[in-house]
């Protein structure tokens, strides 16, 4: 007889208590159900079931062989609800954390995108630039700049991060335009306050040359649109993601200051826990991304 059969047919026993109950529960013969439980003991060689007119009791086998099948049979259901749901369309809450700049100028328009072609599905979005959040506050996906040294996350890689160097017209007009990295010395330079390192900038060049700069100014602030706007003001040049000020070197707003140098860009990654079942929701999100700011 099948064997997963029998396994569910001695669950139903047992829980129901009797041959009759569970012939009833399942809709088949009490004869039935007894055929399932003799071949299961024929197999196993070892009686499951004391049983008496009055009621029934499980032999220290049966208790054994109850638990592993509750078990068995727990994980054959899962794996069905598992493939369902990979082939369900994508729904339910996202819980997503980002670093602050890209998320808010790059990711959020991405997925704006990608519930305009998947209305069913919600977003939470934590901007943090730490991705702690992902293991210890149940979120199931995020955007990390920097090397991956967390346990347990799959870590895919994106295009590199990038931080570009811009002034307006109007301070190159009045200082003039550096035309070599050690000139930065000379002018104002807008200064992100929590850097490590905020009187040093330390560039990569043509080749992989390298330059440590040093550079002042006279404002300084703790978040890259506050500098931008500053730059936009006229106070400086400004050294920030070229996210942030991708909409301002289009338009005019900004002008690229020594292009050809920058801060090596940081590797960046699209993180999520390794043990994480892959719904619909999460697979599909994961694709949209990885297509929109993956690797070419």
């Amino acid at each position: 007889m099948n064997k997963l059969a029998g396994m569910e047919m001695f669950v139903q026993v047992v829980e129901c208590g009797s041959f009759a109950a569970a012939a009833e529960a399942s809709q088949v013969s009490a004869t039935m159900v007894a055929k399932h439980i003799q071949a299961i003991e024929q197999r196993l060689n070892a009686r499951l079931l004391h049983r008496t007119t009055r009621r029934q009791q499980l032999s220290d086998v049966g208790r054994l062989y109850y638990e592993r099948c509750k078990q068995a049979l727990a994980e054959i259901e899962l794996a069905d609800a598992s493939a369902a749901e990979l082939q369900a369309s994508p729904r339910g809450l996202l819980r997503m954390v980002a670093p602050v700049s890209f998320g808010s100028h790059s990711l959020v328009p991405a997925l704006a995108d990608y519930m305009t072609a998947h209305p069913e599905v919600q977003v939470d979005l934590k901007l943090d630039n730490s991705t702690d959040s992902l293991i210890g506050d149940g979120y199931e996906l995020g955007i990390h700049i920097g090397e991956i040294d967390g346990p347990g996350l799959v870590a895919r890689p994106l295009k590199p991060y990038r931080r570009v160097m811009a002034a307006a017209p109007a301070y190159l007009s009045r200082h003039g335009s550096p035309q070599r990295p050690e000139q930065l010395s000379e002018h104002l330079c807008l200064g992100l306050s929590y850097w490590r390192y905020h009187d040093q900038w330390r560039l990569v060049g043509p080749g992989g040359e390298l330059r440590n700069v040093a550079v002042q100014g006279s404002f300084t602030a703790n978040h890259g649109d506050a500098l931008r706007m500053a730059a936009l003001r006229g106070l400086g040049i400004v050294l920030q993601p070229e996210v942030v000020l991708a909409d301002d070197l289009a338009a005019g707003r900004l002008l690229p200051v020594l292009p050809d140098w920058s801060l090596a860009p940081s590797p960046m990654y699209l993180v999520y826990t390794q043990d994480h079942r892959p719904t619909a929701k999460l697979r599909s999100v994961i694709d949209f991304l990885m297509e929109r700011f993956g690797m070419e």
